[in-house]
């Protein structure tokens, strides 16, 4: 069933009174006084070389730039089917977009894209509305409507746009109120999927210095994606957005524009795709670093894998305890045998995701002219809030194997001595018996989850994420430009832009976080109990990554001089400086910290909050954490233009850009050195290129080649449950060539390509968490079973490590008084294909095994290492998300009819290259190059005034995969990736008058 809210119905009332004007090639004139998309549909529908862009923060046509940039007005929009981020991409030389893998996406542009993950990491493509930085929009979640044109500008901005970016910058210019006349346009639209779309605008002037306008569109569909375990559909879309503007031009010199804009979502968008894995028989790696199968994890990698197991409980509390395991690390997991679908578009789950954000703009600006002088003042206020939760694993495991372990928890809870400790536990997890279900913490702030009464309770166990965060911002900037008669002229400006983000919690909860929780906080306060420690679990009972508070005060002042020596040669001067102070607030637990079971308020304020215990089961930093750090850095741009014809313009350019630094959260495992910070990115570009229109008007020809010189730039791993930050070096060289053609009367065709080269620089060694033995044979790969990370033992060949361990494994038993038959064993082989350098893994605790290296007996000669992992080289590697080459070409041709008709058919085909979707590369990290074609065909009323389409996109229904991510070790290595939409299809009708 179709869900919709009040809110949704009064936008489809609105809509529907008010209908679009960003409508197909049906639509009016962009106004505002643009010439951008007013070439008449049926002759090149706005792919015009004279669309007037700003990229230079003033009016030039796009062929008078000397930079690289595209830009579609709202016809080209249309015609080439782009809707919303994903589409935008498909035509952009060397420009590709996926989403993220919590609630965000990445533009890359030139092999430069999102790589930096945290509330503290920049934008590297910097996303503008009017021309002003948005730095948490929701943007690329909305659909376009009613756009005068979208900007894309390749490379560093390092003078005029925000807060400068590295990779460059997308401009979505709104389409302004006009008061010369009243018009009013829309269209709706009937696909598959169910889907329903509608546009509309109103334009209405209020006197011939006033005018305002309304737009909005609605969409509403059903799921891409079949979840097989609930029968359902999930991934649809319900949203809205309205955005009104008002315009008021007192004098011929004076104009003030005034925008709001809200945009609503409130859905099951799912934020991954799919789950892809090598399965990992021996549970040490969980996945293996060969293949992305349709696979699942072995679970017993997992931190509730080794936390929760047999082995472990034995070595914690004794062999007593052994019978609480939910599972052995040497025996079947949850996902064995499990087979899941290789279609990308099914899943099973036992729940369905919930998405909801909503977004706020609001912008004034106030020009004038003052003679050769302009001033322009504008002012920006913006929030959003973003809310998701989903199944963490995408898939319903086999909750036989826990049964003798609730039941164990069940005969001790009866039993008066340990009734104290234990009935809690079976109260919040199991209420109503062993086979009645279980109950899973739900992600909420308080942090005593289930044994607080905050739970959800199921017939199988439940594994769910949820990401939320708030953020408001406002800006404020001032240009002032020149525009004398003589060779000089000038832009001077500032901005300053204050942002704080609220409330940014990542939480990942699941059945047996709060079984371990439970039963290891009992533990552990059982043995306390002499000391007066009372019946507790350990805090809190599922991941959170808390940020209370982050904010951003930022500013930069900016000029550029410009020198026109004659008609034909020009210099551009720009400098830029910036500067940049974060602050944040933040705290990570996971089973961290004891809470007494009769704990009221929060888990934090718990008395043990905040505090080392004198031998913590799973030790690990709670107490909230203030960092404050400045970055500043000077930028800018040098560009030298010469026209050799008013239709042929060569340009030659230096630019650098900038982005700030940022904190790397606190890591929960003792002993592993992670960096406080991370470094600024800074990228010296150097571009030429050649804009060139050709047999009057018949052939439109752009080429660029570029280098950068990147330095610093930022690249994101998980370590224990966390995102860190590196820096790295790298080169980045590429061409690029864009081309629209009318070889006769109606015909179109658009062309555009680009090669790309990337090349890592880093000298420094990186550990591969997929294979943390370096590729080195002579070594054993450990998975601690404390806290669910890997180490490595490395000795002087394979048979001597694994010695090593066996030894050392039946010396940890023996302190405990098990062996290997209920305690830990020796090392067990890594298949064949497994494409990891060591032979065999092994489960141990790593800190152990680091203090009997030390001991000669055994360890004789000092042989034999225990490290973090070994590091590998990954100079030479290309960067993640930059494919080699990019082509796509489009055409479409008006069959205009003697009643004033006419018929557009158009096809466009886009070829995105291979690329990678991690810096260690490999085949396990390659995303195979992948097609998309789209087609439609209109026909347009009379004059325009109506049209009907047919629409079809991604012809042959491609699920290509267009970026990946890569979990912790904590979560057994699993890989998440993104794909293509599936093909759509529909018919839609418009009318303006």
């Amino acid at each position: 069933m179709r869900k919709i809210d009040l809110l949704s119905a009064s936008a489809i009332a609105l809509i529907a009174i008010l209908p679009s004007a960003a409508m197909g090639q049906g639509q009016p004139a962009p106004t505002g006084g643009s010439p951008a998309g007013t070439v008449p549909v049926g002759q090149d529908s706005g792919f015009g070389s004279d669309i007037v862009v700003t990229a230079q923060r003033q009016a030039q046509t796009l062929q008078e730039v000397p930079i690289a940039v595209s830009a579609f007005s709202a016809e080209a929009l249309d015609a080439q089917q782009i809707d919303n981020a994903s589409d935008l991409q498909l035509t952009l030389p060397n420009v590709t977009f996926s989403k993220g893998n919590f609630t965000g996406s990445s533009f890359t542009i030139r092999g430069i894209g999102d790589l930096c993950v945290g509330i503290s990491c920049d934008a590297a493509t910097a996303i503008h509305i009017n021309g002003t930085p948005l730095l948490a929009t929701r943007i690329f979640e909305t659909e376009y409507f009613d756009l005068e044109r979208v900007e894309v500008l390749r490379g560093p901005q390092g003078t005029l746009f925000g807060r400068n970016a590295t990779s460059g910058v997308i401009n979505f210019i709104s389409a302004k109120p006009r008061t010369d006349a009243f018009s009013a346009s829309g269209d709706f639209e009937y696909g598959n999927y169910d889907s329903i779309r509608a546009r509309g605008v109103i334009n209405m002037p209020l006197s011939e210095t006033m005018a305002v306008r309304v737009a909005g569109f609605y969409l509403n569909r059903d799921g891409y994606t079949k979840n097989t375990f609930l029968n359902t559909r999930i991934d649809g879309r319900d949203m809205y957005a309205i955005r009104g503007s008002f315009r008021w031009e007192p004098s011929v010199d004076t104009t003030f524009d005034l925008m709001g804009y809200y945009f609503r979502e409130d859905d099951n968008r799912l934020r991954i795709q799919k789950q892809v894995c090598q399965r990992d028989p021996t549970g040490t790696l969980g996945c293996l670093a060969g293949r992305r199968d349709p696979a699942r994890s072995n679970t017993n990698s997992s931190f509730t894998g080794t936390l929760g197991s047999r082995e472990f409980l034995a070595i914690a509390g004794g062999p007593t305890f052994a019978a609480l395991g939910l599972n052995s690390l040497y025996g079947p997991d949850a996902y064995a045998g499990y087979l899941d679908s290789p279609d990308p578009r099914v899943i099973a789950s036992a729940t369905d995701p919930t998405y909801f954000t909503d977004e706020l703009q609001i912008q004034g600006r106030l020009e004038h002219n003052f003679g050769p002088i302009k001033a322009q003042v504008t002012g920006l206020y913006h929030k959003t809030k973003v809310e998701s939760s989903q199944d963490y694993s995408l898939g319903v495991g086999n909750s036989q194997g826990i049964i003798p372990g609730l039941t164990a928890l069940s005969a001790f809870a009866a039993n008066p001595a340990l009734a104290n400790y234990f009935r809690p536990i079976v109260n919040a997890l199991i209420p109503n018996g062993v086979n009645g279900g279980v109950c899973t913490s739900l992600p909420e702030e308080t942090g005593l989850g289930s044994f607080g009464g905050f739970k959800r309770c199921a017939a199988t166990p439940l594994a769910f994420d949820r990401s939320n965060q708030r953020t408001e911002a406002w800006s404020a900037e001032g240009i002032v430009s020149s525009d004398f008669d003589g060779m000089f002229n000038f832009l001077l400006g500032g901005i300053y832009v204050e942002n704080k983000l609220s409330d940014g919690d990542y939480y990942v909860n699941a059945f047996p976080i709060d079984y371990v929780t439970g039963v290891l906080g009992s533990l552990q306060s059982l043995g306390g109990a002499a000391n007066g420690v009372p019946p507790s679990f350990l805090g809190t009972p599922f991941f959170r990554n808390a940020t209370p508070e982050f904010k951003l005060q930022s500013y930069g002042i900016f000029g550029e001089a410009y020198f026109d020596f004659n008609d034909s040669l020009k210099l551009t001067l720009g400098l830029r400086y910036n500067n940049d102070q974060k602050t944040v607030r933040a705290r990570s637990t996971l089973a961290s910290f004891l809470v007494p079971y009769n704990q009221t308020g929060t888990a934090y304020d718990s008395p043990y909050f905040g505090l080392y215990d004198a031998d913590p089961v799973v030790p690990g930093v709670q107490a909230e954490q203030f960092r404050n750090r400045t970055f500043d850095a000077f930028t800018g741009r040098a560009v030298l233009d010469y026209k050799i014809t008013d239709d042929n313009l060569v340009y030659a350019s230096y630019s650098r850009g900038y982005k700030s630094g940022g904190f790397n959260p606190a890591v929960q495992v003792p002993g592993l050195t992670i960096p406080d910070s991370f470094l600024p990115e800074s990228i010296d570009a150097f571009e030429i290129g050649s804009k060139n229109t050709f047999a009057n008007g018949k052939l439109t020809l752009n080429l660029t080649g570029f280098y950068y010189k990147y330095k610093n730039l930022q690249l994101s791993r998980i370590v224990a449950r966390s995102s860190i930050n590196d820096n790295i070096d790298a080169n980045i060289w590429g061409v690029e060539a864009e081309a629209v053609m009318r070889p006769g009367p109606g015909w179109v065709i658009n062309l555009g390509a680009s090669y790309l080269n990337t090349s890592v620089q880093e000298e420094s060694p990186f550990i591969n968490q997929r294979d943390p033995s370096g590729g080195d044979p002579n070594t054993v790969i450990i998975k601690d079973i404390g806290a669910a990370f890997n180490c490595v033992v490395r000795g002087p060949t394979a048979a001597a490590a694994e010695a090593f361990v066996t030894a050392a494994n039946n010396a940890i038993n023996a302190s405990r008084g098990l062996t290997a038959a209920n305690g830990l064993r020796g090392p067990q082989a890594y298949p064949s294909d497994s494409n990891v350098g060591a032979r065999s893994g092994a489960f141990s605790q790593c800190s152990t095994l680091t203090t009997l290296a030390s001991n000669g007996a055994l360890n004789p000669g000092g042989l034999i290492q225990v490290v973090d992992g070994i590091g590998v080289s990954i100079k030479g590697n290309s960067l993640p998300q930059a494919p080699i080459a990019k082509f796509s070409a489009g055409v479409q041709k008006t069959f205009d009819f003697s009643n004033g008709m006419s018929f557009v058919p158009r096809v466009d085909l886009t070829y995105t290259g291979e690329s990678y979707g991690n810096i260690f590369n490999g085949r396990v990290n390659r995303i195979e190059g992948y097609e998309q074609v789209n087609a439609q065909v209109q026909l347009n009323g009379v004059d325009e005034k109506w049209y009907l389409r047919g629409f079809i996109s991604n012809v042959f229904d491609n699920n290509a995969t267009t970026g990946l991510y890569l979990t912790d070790q904590s979560s057994g290595l699993f890989t998440n990736i993104f794909t293509l939409e599936p093909r759509r299809y529909g018919v839609a009708a418009g009318f303006r008058f």
